[in-house]
């Protein structure tokens, strides 16, 4: 299929430099494994697992079934004042592989719609038991929690906020970011020791400003992906729960790329040891295959509002979607985490990620405008000096070189991502980060 035989006239493509695309387009027909298949007929490999989706690699069979088992069995169902067997079982599951007294799972369907339902939990929650004055959120600076305006609000990235500042939230703040560019550029498979402690900032001036006994929840991503797979300090997430217990804060980790074996555990809360009072995710839950996001909550939270003096018929918390806990996301939930657990690939890419760690630290450093490199878990990040008065051309130029090679990264501002589905071998890994080396030497 040619692309002269598409009409390209009338999707509004998201996040994509529309006016040029019909130019150079890139359209997918088909995937398998780690590859696609582009509309002329090229293989591509997925470096990215399209977006942190597919762990366990395209077209997998067991979630396909389940998905066409389910549309046979029931296809929809309400989620307003029923159910569905498939949304309690997935809720099981999920939870059962939550840390701590993580119980609680109100479906969505995506991260900005999970980042949004967290907000109103904490809101909520705080009203229930008579503290409805705290209502400040604080986030991170180039911190990302969708595109809705609650999550743009606590969000921390400028050019997702900037059209749209009028209308955020009024009552939010954010914390200083996680990165030293100057200490610690270059981070393979660590924590990176800092001489400072970047949440002075948070006590000493943040909750001083506000006043704690005003603010609702912290949240942030445990490592800020969207921005570029950046890193926190050793130590730095523990404090924060720290900082937020003594405050009566609740914390808020957004887990939608971190969740569901990224780091080579369940959740980055894992890996960090901390237990959040929420728990963002999506994304991988469904090997991207069906639209599924959610919010874990921890038992204190749902009991808060449980207990809350209303009559039996009322309804405790006015919030919802029309597709939340849909039966056929739910179906490819249940599928996809079996998959996972049976083949074992939240340990699989813990152990990739360290092939991809040493490969990236190998190839891209010393190279020509490099900056940076980050890597932790099946991910990682080169960071590339801007070209003077277009910042994110040298990367998004890079990009397109790699896909033109037959790779698919993704630029982040000033990075190119690398974040393959945990069934990556090491050939798949030598390929893409090769590609990504000489592509870089070509756009010096």
């Amino acid at each position: 299929m040619a692309h002269t035989d598409l009409n390209m006239d009338n999707q509004w493509l998201p996040f994509t430099p529309n006016r040029t695309f019909r130019q150079d387009p890139r359209v997918f027909v088909g995937a398998e494994g780690m590859h696609f298949t582009t509309h002329d007929g090229k293989k591509v490999i997925d470096g990215i697992s399209s977006l942190w989706c597919v762990g366990a690699g395209h077209n997998r069979r067991p979630i396909n079934e389940a998905i066409k088992n389910q549309l046979d069995t029931l296809d929809y169902a309400t989620a307003f004042q029923a159910s569905n067997d498939k949304a309690f079982k997935a809720a099981q599951m999920i939870a059962d592989m939550a840390p701590g007294d993580l119980n609680k799972v109100l479906f969505c369907n995506s991260g900005s719609e999970a980042a949004d339902t967290a907000l109103k939990v904490a809101l909520a929650y705080h009203r229930a038991r008579g503290e409805g004055h705290r209502t400040v959120f604080i986030g991170r600076e180039k911190g990302y929690h969708g595109v809705n305006f609650g999550g743009m609000s606590v969000g921390g990235l400028p050019a997702n906020r900037k059209a749209f500042g009028a209308q955020l939230l009024p009552r939010v703040d954010h914390m200083r970011f996680i990165h030293d560019p100057v200490n610690h550029a270059y981070i393979h498979h660590e924590e990176p020791v800092w001489a400072e402690d970047p949440l002075l900032e948070l006590e000493n001036r943040i909750l001083v400003l506000h006043d704690p006994s005003n603010i609702a929840a912290v949240i942030v991503e445990p490592i800020a992906g969207s921005a570029g797979w950046y890193i926190p300090p050793q130590g730095y997430v523990k404090r924060l729960r720290e900082i937020c217990d003594k405050h009566g804060i609740l914390l808020i980790f957004d887990e939608v790329i971190t969740g569901f074996g990224r780091l080579g555990v369940n959740f980055a809360s894992d890996y960090y040891g901390v237990v959040p009072d929420m728990l963002n995710f999506a994304k991988a839950v469904t090997n991207g295959v069906i639209p599924l996001g959610g919010v874990i909550c921890r038992d204190f939270i749902y009991d808060a509002m449980m207990n809350a003096n209303s009559p039996q018929h009322a309804i405790e918390f006015f919030h919802g979607y029309t597709y939340s806990g849909h039966p056929v996301a739910c179906a490819a939930a249940i599928a996809t985490l079996d998959l996972m657990k049976e083949e074992n690939l939240f340990a699989r890419a813990g152990q990739q990620g360290r092939v991809l760690g040493d490969a990236m630290h190998s190839a891209f450093k010393g190279l020509p405008n490099v900056i940076s490199i980050r890597t932790l878990g099946l991910a990682g990040a080169v960071e590339l000096a801007s070209i003077p008065g277009t910042p994110g051309k040298r990367a998004y130029d890079i990009f397109m070189d790699c896909f033109h090679k037959g790779v698919w990264v993704r630029p982040a501002g000033e990075n190119i991502v690398i974040c393959p589905p945990y069934i990556v071998e090491d050939a798949h890994i030598d390929q893409i980060v090769q590609t990504v080396a000489d592509s870089i030497r070509r756009h010096a």
